[in-house]
This record gives C-alpha cells, structure tokens and sequence, in this order.
C-alpha cells in the first residue's frame, strides 16, 4: 500500500472601485494506493482575499484620475527691491469632482503663504533670482507644484568724491566713478549742478541734466553750501539718487588804485585841404580822470608878412556820445600856432587802500571799472586834424609858397589802474 498526496495554489485579481483585490485559493488531496486502486482519503481548500486601495499608490504609478494640475503667472517678471509682485494661481484645475483647497505659495527669499484663494502679493526686499513655487492641494489630498523665476534689480550704489571747500569762482572736482551696480551692469550719470535751479527751464529744478558723466566739473560761483542732486541709472533701469553739498567760501581782495601818467604823440605832414585821423582806447582797463591834448604847428622861415596855416582839431567819442573840435591860433609872431583840448575831473577819483570779499579778482576788475556814473572815455578815442585854407590868404591869385605845414599831436592823460591781489584763507 502506497500513500500519495498533492497539492495545488490559485490566485485571482479582481478590481473594484478603485481596489484591487486579491483571491489566494489553496486546495490539498491525499490518495492511498491499495491493490492497484487509488482512494482519496482527505481533501481541503482555503480561501485568503486581500484588498489594496489605489489611493495609497496616487502620484507615483499615474493611475489616479483625481490629480490636480498646478499653473502659476504673475503681473511682472522683472522688478527693482522693494516692489510688489502680484501672483495668480487660479489657473490651476482638479478633476471633478475633487477641488482645490489650498495654495501654499514659496517666494524664494524665505517666506511662505497658504491661501484659499488663487491670488497673492508680495513684496520683495533682496536682489536677485528668486525661485517662486505654488502647491495647489485639492479635497482628496492630491497636490501638484509649478515655479517660475522673478528677477529682482538692486539700484546701483553711488560713491561720491567731492572737495572739503572750494573758492567761489573755482571749479571743483565731483567723482562719482567708484559708483557700481551689485549686478555688473553699466551705468548712467544724471548730475544736477543746483538743486535750487532750474536750467533747463522744465519746472523742477531737482532734475536738471548738468552733465552726464562719472567725473563732473563745476564752475562755483557763489559763496554759501551748494547742493546738488547726483542720479545713476543702471542698465536694468534701477535708479538711486543722492544729494550732495559743497561748501563754498567767499575770496576776499585788496584794492589798490595806481595813478598813471600816459602819452601817445604823433607827427606829420598836411597839405591844405587834407585830414588824417587817429584812434586809441585810453580808458582800456583803467579809469580816465583827465587828458591835455596839444596841437603844434611848425614854425616856417617865411616873411613875418605871410599868412599862418590854420589846422583844426576833431575828437569824438562814440561810446560817450561826446565830441569837440578847436581851431590853431598864433598870439604873436614869434610863437608857433597851435591848437588846445583839456579836461580834468571825467571820473571820480575811487576810493583806495582797502579789502573787498568777490568770486574771482577778474569780477572784482570788471565791476570796479565800469561803475555807474564813472564810464566816461570808455572805447575809442578819435583824432581827426584838418589842414584848413590859410585866412587871411596871399592877394596874389595863383600863388601860395606856404601850402602845407608839418604838425605834432600830443596827448596826456591820467588814469588810475586797479590793483587786486587776494588775501589768502
């Protein structure tokens, strides 16, 4: 007599609403073999189920059709430090009939948010890349992510040099060439001279465009603290803008007025009936207090019964708006004729000897000479000598052994030069 046994293991899969289950059957039989007769002695079958849940399995093996799919955009992609960023999350979908509850938003410089709704603002205070994300959750607690990249621009950096002080009339050196942008970007310069004025004549005095270079040279004119408004500009638009102040100290002169004594003189030939004239600036840099002008005939060795010449002097002054003429005489017979203009006290004599705060000794000058009321004998001074008909003339008709005569002009004039020489700080 043989004993024999066997056995045997079912599976079944079975998938029901989003299960899956499982069906283990396991089933047993003993035979015994007796004279050639087989006889089942004992059999048994067992049945195991297990059952495993899709959801367990969602987001990685792709099966789940309750997934939500995430969407981000905003109203800027590029902004400078400190400005706002609106974001829009609601883009985002959840297959029905699941919904999106939640919107955990990560802004890249270390905050968060969880919202309800689809929207948010933020503000960002650091340069630089900034990697935004949105989580969007719906109702089954299936979640997705998206990001996108916000650029945020820092202004530019200025550094300014300028001069502890400065001499009213000197031109000071600002350099704002150290300036840079955090970025590598390239640079604008915007200087404004004079916060107080408007040169270009828009309005606003604070944005005039003075000079446009990283190293800017100005003329300071007046004593007292000048300030003025430095803007960069960088290649992304960022501006920075920075007042700066220069002090501005007054120069103080000595004046000194120098007497002066100057001669011009000329000498000639004129026959009757001729002129020639002659033209000088007297007054050029200085003030003309008077002048002695003196026309003198030669003295010819003719009969004492012969006529003299009769010369005649012409002085005009444009600038003045003055003019005067004389006429040679001869009081006897033993002098030369000869012609005489003179005045004294044209201007009055300035005060002297003392010191005078101004921009620049080249305005002191400027103002010292042309004092209201003490400009007479300013510009050219013309001469004019005419060699008129000698009177009485010969009572010989066609004949005149005296037709011309040699001349000598001469002119003094005192003037008064200023002197000025600064006093050092």
């Amino acid at each position: 007599m043989f004993l024999l046994y066997s056995e045997f293991f079912v599976i079944q899969i079975i998938i029901f609403r989003n299960s899956l289950i499982l069906f283990f059957q396991y089933r047993y039989e003993c035979f015994m073999l007796h004279r050639g007769m087989m006889t089942s002695t004992k059999s048994g079958t067992f049945l195991i189920s297990c059952t495993i849940i899709f959801v367990s399995f969602a987001g990685c093996t792709g099966l789940s059709s309750t997934t939500p799919n995430a969407e981000i955009s905003s109203d800027v992609s590029e902004i400078y430090v400190g400005d706002v960023v609106n974001f829009d999350g609601r883009a985002s979908t959840s297959p029905s009939p699941s919904i999106i509850v939640d919107y955990n938003w990560n802004f890249g410089d270390g905050e968060t948010r969880l919202t309800k709704s689809g929207i948010v603002s933020h503000h960002f205070q650091n340069p630089g890349n900034h990697e935004v994300e949105l989580t969007v959750t719906n109702d089954m607690g299936e979640s997705d992510s998206i990001s996108m990249t916000i650029f945020v621009n820092s202004p530019p950096t200025i550094l300014i040099e300028i001069p502890g002080y400065v001499k009213t009339g000197d031109t000071g050196i600002l350099d704002a060439s150290n300036s840079f942008d955090p970025e590598g970007g390239s640079l604008e310069y915007i200087w404004d001279f004079d916060k107080t004025y408007d040169s270009d004549g828009d309005g606003d005095p604070t944005r005039d465009a003075d000079a446009t270079t990283s190293v800017a040279e100005i003329e300071f004119l007046n004593p007292g603290n000048q300030t003025g408004i430095l803007t960069v500009v960088d290649d992304k638009g960022g501006i920075t803008s920075e007042e700066w102040t220069v002090m501005v100290i007054s120069r103080t002169f000595y004046i000194y007025w120098e007497e002066q004594k100057t001669v011009y003189s000329w000498s000639d030939y004129l026959e009757q009936g001729d002129s020639i004239s002659f033209t000088h600036e007297p007054g050029l840099n200085a003030r003309i207090i008077e002048f002695n002008a003196s026309l003198i005939l030669d003295r010819e060795l003719i009969p004492l019964l012969w006529p003299e010449d009769n010369f005649s002097l012409h002085l005009d002054l444009p600038m003045t708006g003055w003019e005067t003429s004389t006429l040679t005489t001869h009081d006897n017979v033993t002098e030369n004729a000869s012609a005489y203009i003179s005045y004294d006290e044209l201007n009055d004599i300035p005060e002297t000897d003392y010191n005078i705060q101004a921009e620049s000794a080249e305005n002191v000058i400027y103002s010292l000479l042309n004092e209201p009321g003490q400009r007479w004998g300013m510009g050219e001074w013309i001469w004019t000598i005419t060699a008129e008909e000698c009177d009485p003339d010969l009572p010989v008709d066609g004949i005149d052994p005296d037709t011309g005569n040699d001349w000598d002009l001469e002119i003094e004039f005192t003037i008064l030069i200023p002197r000025v020489s600064e006093i050092g700080v």
